[in-house]
């Protein structure tokens, strides 16, 4: 990202201020939060809330219920993290991106509250972007409010309000450094967002997480439901691939259902809903005008990768691994390695290339580890992802994985989406350079 505005633009000036707050770095804790929260005014208290937190699928399951409680007539606001190309995505209302002039204003207001903290104790990127959120959501008189967090749960900034219910979609190896090594320990940053006697609704299978929020939940009396299996003619108009997908929409609707005393929803809003929900570059297939297909898949850790493993070889069965073609960029704070031996054994071609990402792990490394796992594959590495871009530019069946990162790059280069200039995508770049961060507790 250009980290200069440009001249006489207010809201190139605006990102440009956000992309600042980068410096202080990821603090876990709410202390700031709930300061921000109070010199807004405390929007949060005018609003309804259903807080989504959980290692996969968060994302997904906000975009259904959205979609869902739409379909029912309210007005929703959906907070979600990273964006794939612009910053406006992670603030939406009825799905409508926050407008330039709306980011600009809240920015400046924002700013003035900023004012109030020493640099040792100044609020990071998230912090302000998550009351920007909820001043933005109570002037617009949002009915509901579909709340992913950023991170973890118990100390995440999204974890200031008290929604109707709490939503925990899994529980998996991700962001090891910050949530803790083992699954109960990540599970218990997880369920920091049950609150007291307020309904918790979880797609976690794993045993060993799942019995530390039922422990969780029974300490702070919150009803506990697991998700519900649904039949097969329930997904019968449901447009997002892969099992996993049917998975989410499982969790939502069960969520829909342990709320219906609270907000009603009829059958007919469930299967609208259902079948216009939209979540771009997740198992996202894409038609090219010359007839190619790209698959574009966030697949940013293990699960992610097994997950785009079973769909590639349930879904399109036309395309065996020796037909396909991947394009992998991976993180170098992820398990990259255990990704890609996940990655390797799918594709006949591997293009391995960087993230536009100061965490990135090279392409050279990721293509060395990539041949001695299918050492049967063509396997290159490029310097960009145009370069890549070009060299496959006659292969039928395209996967662009690895990093959600990489997946907004490619639709913007693709003309999937358009092109935003400068470069918002850094923005998700959370964790910088603060050293004096409160990690979690295991």
């Amino acid at each position: 990202m250009n980290r200069d505005s440009i001249p006489g633009n207010p809201y190139s000036e605006a990102i440009c201020f956000l992309y600042s707050l980068r410096w202080f770095g990821a603090k876990f804790g709410l202390e700031n939060t709930f300061k921000l929260a109070a010199l807004a005014g405390n929007p949060e208290r005018n609003l309804k809330f259903i807080h989504v937190a959980g290692t996969n699928g968060k994302g997904s399951t906000c975009a259904i219920l959205e979609s869902i409680y739409r379909a029912a007539g309210l007005r929703v606001g959906l907070f979600t993290s990273p964006h794939l190309v612009s910053f406006r995505e992670r603030i939406q209302i009825n799905r409508e991106l926050i407008s330039p002039a709306d980011v600009v204003r809240l920015v400046n207001r924002t700013k003035s509250f900023l004012t109030k903290f020493s640099d040792a104790d100044h609020p990071t990127f998230f912090e302000a972007v998550t009351i920007l959120a909820l001043q933005y959501f109570a002037e617009q008189k949002c009915d509901l409010v579909i709340w992913e967090t950023g991170l973890g749960g118990r100390l995440d900034a999204t974890n200031i309000v008290t929604p109707l219910a709490s939503v925990i979609t899994n529980v998996q190896y991700d962001h090891q450094k910050w949530l803790g090594e083992t699954l109960s320990s990540i599970a218990a940053e997880k369920a920091g967002i049950i609150k007291s006697r307020i309904p918790v609704v979880t797609g976690v299978e794993e045993p060993e997480a799942f019995e530390v929020i039922s422990k969780i939940a029974a300490e702070r009396s919150a009803p506990l439901t697991r998700v519900s299996r649904l039949p097969e003619n329930v997904f019968s108009n449901f447009p997002l691939s892969g099992n996993h997908q049917r998975k989410n929409a499982e969790l939502a609707l069960t969520t829909i259902d342990v709320l219906q005393n609270r907000i009603p929803v009829s059958a007919n809003a469930i299967r609208t809903g259902l079948s216009n929900v939209n979540w771009p570059g997740r198992l996202q297939l894409v038609w090219m005008p010359d007839g190619k297909r790209v698959l574009l898949d966030g697949a940013h850790n293990i699960a992610g990768a097994k997950v785009l493993a079973d769909a590639l070889n349930a879904n399109f069965p036309n395309f065996p691994e020796s037909r396909r073609t991947i394009i992998l960029g991976i993180l170098r704070d992820k398990d990259w390695r255990g990704i890609c031996e996940i990655i390797a054994p799918l594709a006949g071609r591997i293009f391995t290339v960087p993230v536009q990402n100061e965490r990135t792990a090279t392409a050279r490394e990721l293509a060395e580890v990539c041949r001695e796992i299918h050492p049967g594959a063509e396997i290159q590495f490029c310097e960009t992802l145009g370069e890549a871009l070009e060299q496959t530019r006659d292969d039928s069946f395209l996967v662009i994985t690895g990093s959600l990162y990489l997946v907004g790059e490619a639709m913007e280069m693709l003309g999937i989406s358009p092109v935003v200039a400068p470069d918002e995508r850094a923005l998700n770049e959370w964790g910088a350079a603060n050293q004096n961060q409160n990690l979690p507790a295991g």
